[in-house]
């Protein structure tokens, strides 16, 4: 299956390291460039912000989907082609997971783990089956893909998770996967 849009799970912020920004507005380059359609937070600050504006700026399509507590923070992109705001963060991750053929994952803190470990999870139990790709830019998630061999070698998984995830190290590596064509 060819891949049309995509869920992009980020930081709020933009972190420490000039690459993650750098790769943030190159991924949403490639995805206008490709009609592939960007679904995220929402935000328009940090990864979020970086990426979404990288679609916009090349004539992509955007969704945004943002909890009203954060709409009332006026932290939200008003920009972008839709931005839905609903009720709280539950119902923003199963719009998100409704409107997107896959997930990328690029560094980001609690909110992008639980994001991750959500989508993980619902593919585990049989929820959904899309496809989650990590783009471990510089390592970042080098102790959390360790911790999650350790898990599964220490009994705790039903499955090994690397099945349904897929690790690269950059937008680069990401685009050359064959689902997107």
């Amino acid at each position: 299956m060819l891949i049309r849009s995509l869920a992009v799970f980020c930081g709020s912020k933009d972190g420490n390291d000039e690459l993650f920004t750098t790769e943030a507005r190159s991924l949403g380059t490639w995805m206008a460039s490709r009609s592939i359609r960007l679904v995220y937070g929402g935000g328009n600050v940090g990864l979020m912000g970086a990426v979404a504006n990288a679609v916009m700026d090349n004539g992509g399509s955007v969704v945004g989907v943002i909890p009203e507590i954060l709409d009332a923070r006026e932290r939200s992109h008003k920009t972008i082609t839709e931005l839905l705001v609903v009720g709280d963060m539950h119902v923003r991750k199963r719009k998100m997971y409704e409107l997107c053929d896959a997930a990328v994952i690029l560094p980001g803190g609690y909110g992008t783990l639980d994001e991750l470990f959500e989508m993980i999870t619902w593919n585990n139990l049989s929820i959904h089956d899309k496809n989650i790709y990590i783009i471990n830019l510089n390592g970042f998630y080098d102790h959390l893909l360790a911790h999650i061999e350790t898990m599964l070698h220490s009994g705790f998984l039903y499955e090994n998770p690397m099945h349904r995830i897929t690790v690269v190290p950059s937008v680069a590596e990401l685009v050359l996967q064959p689902e997107f064509g």
